[in-house]
């Protein structure tokens, strides 16, 4: 059996559960009853694991806050400069303009998107606290506890760095018995919360294992904080950054697309992913028909058994383009004619006013009534015939090539531009092209959009570089006060908490 196949059904296990902060824990059993061993454990801490792959709530407008396709991914790339949601021909995709308000900055308290992002990082954490109390009442031993409850906080300071960077001022919630409304915290405090979170467990964690919160993951995130440190505190960090990532061990796969392969597992390059497989009942991994049009089953397999597609999110204009030609990573997007593969003829797609060849183009003619087969389409992760709805391919969250670029940043912006090259050169090797003389910002930036295309990077990269408020396609410059670097506390959350304070410069 696969190693994410085992890990997957020990997430299964406890897949099912309520994530609201006022959930029961058990349904089924007591604590005297289950959790008593080490592997009885294991198994509840796998509901802690299955928390990063999200939900569907159907009790809030059907929101589905799945971080490998929707709503939490589309908030930080549609709000960034690689990807957009237009309004496709007919109004489809429209959703109550909330892609649009995404893509403009001009989001409001109300906006779905930005409250799913919420209850994603807050399932998550009642999870793991949830389950830090399960453990803590089990027979097992002092040494034992101290393990298991090092790998959850990592989980929970991993939920909480995605906090800190999406919403800034948010509420430390640790206690599964606290039943009292929290009030906010200020990014500083939760950013203070992070750091000492993983500097208190990172050595108890274990140095291995596929999936798993590990030392070379919780290092990875703590690096992730430092690279930030002056856009969250107004303090840089670069320094500590660079010595963080050089606890990390790692290796770049020689072909840039085995972290993408539908069994990527086998990659040696992933830190940490968020392991899929269908066979054991998880959800929420259908990146592929977010993107592709709903004839692209014909140019994937002649006898159609590929699922269903939507359509929606393709890649800005220019992002393309903004690829050197040979670049292997271009292949992370899909352009031009798509194939009949039953006539080896092009694809021809009903509607936009009669029908037409399916072409992609990377030019979008209108943002709020597009055509059908604009925008490139992501196809980063391999994508084969007879897939079904939910993809078998892990959710990469953390890969060695971060560390490097992580690096070769560092050392920039501390003035080493030389010390910088030997950790772009991999990156540029591996992608097939040869290290410019100059190496400064602007190029680490453009390097960092290539590198990482679709995977949940480019909002915090926008932002620490500052072009996040700048003007793009069919976007204007953000308020000079700058209030969009964080969103805005959900007013159905502040509905429920009277404690919460909004977010400077929003209103509601």
């Amino acid at each position: 059996m696969k190693i994410k196949s085992i890990i997957s059904i020990i997430i299964l296990l406890a897949f099912n559960a309520c994530t609201d902060l006022s959930e029961k824990l058990y349904d089924r059993v007591t604590t005297s009853e289950y959790g008593l061993t080490e592997g009885e454990i294991e198994t509840i801490v796998g509901r802690a694991y299955a928390s990063l792959r999200g939900y569907s709530d159907n009790a809030s407008g059907g929101t589905h806050a799945y971080p490998a396709c929707e709503y939490v991914f589309f908030l930080t790339s549609v709000s960034s400069d690689e990807c957009t949601l237009p309004t496709r021909y007919g109004g489809d995709w429209f959703d109550d303009g909330q892609y649009q308000e995404l893509h403009k900055h001009t989001w409001k308290s109300n906006n779905k998107t930005v409250w799913s992002a919420w209850k994603y990082c807050y399932s998550g954490i009642s999870s793991v606290n949830a389950v830090i109390y399960q453990t803590d009442k089990s027979p097992l031993t002092d040494e034992a506890k101290e393990k298991i409850f090092a790998e959850l906080r990592a989980i929970r300071a991993y939920y909480y760095f995605r906090l800190l960077d999406l919403f800034g001022n948010v509420p430390i919630t640790v206690s599964y018995e606290d039943l009292e409304l929290p009030a906010n915290s200020s990014r500083a405090d939760v950013y203070a919360f992070v750091e000492n979170e993983l500097l208190d467990i990172i050595d108890l964690l274990p140095v291995s294992g596929y999936g798993r919160m590990t030392q070379n993951a919780a290092n990875c995130l703590l690096a992730r904080l430092y690279l930030n440190s002056e856009v969250y505190t107004g303090q840089s960090r670069w320094q500590d950054c660079l010595d963080v990532c050089a606890k990390i061990t790692g290796t770049l796969e020689a072909d840039y697309f085995t972290n993408f392969l539908t069994n990527n597992e086998v990659s040696q390059e992933i830190i940490f992913s968020i392991p899929y497989d269908h066979k054991a009942g998880t959800v929420g991994n259908y990146m592929a028909s977010m993107t592709f049009h709903y004839e692209q089953k014909w140019a994937i397999s002649a006898a159609g058994d590929y699922q269903w597609c939507g359509n929606g999110m393709c890649a800005q204009p220019g992002l393309y383009s903004s690829f050197e030609e040979n670049d292997i990573r271009r292949k992370s997007l899909l352009i031009g004619e798509q194939i009949d593969l039953r006539s080896n003829s092009v694809i021809i797609m009903p509607g936009n006013g009669g029908n037409q060849p399916l072409i992609y183009t990377e030019d979008i003619s209108d943002f709020t009534s597009s055509l059908q087969n604009e925008g490139a389409r992501l196809k980063k992760y391999e994508v084969k015939a007879g897939e079904t709805w939910e993809r078998d391919h892990d959710l990469v969250i953390m890969r060695y090539a971060e560390v490097l670029m992580m690096q070769a940043e560092c050392y920039v912006r501390l003035g080493a531009s030389a010390q910088a090259r030997p950790y772009v050169e991999q990156i540029r090797s591996r992608a097939g092209l040869s290290t410019p003389e100059t190496i400064d910002l602007n190029f680490i930036n453009e390097e960092l959009k290539h590198e990482f295309v679709f995977e949940d990077h480019r909002r915090t990269d926008n932002i620490r570089f500052g072009d996040f408020f700048n003007a793009w396609w069919e976007k204007a410059a953000d308020p000079s006060d700058k209030h969009t670097g964080i969103f805005p506390i959900p007013s159905f959350e502040r509905q429920k908490n009277g404690k919460l304070i909004q977010n400077p410069g929003y209103t509601d």
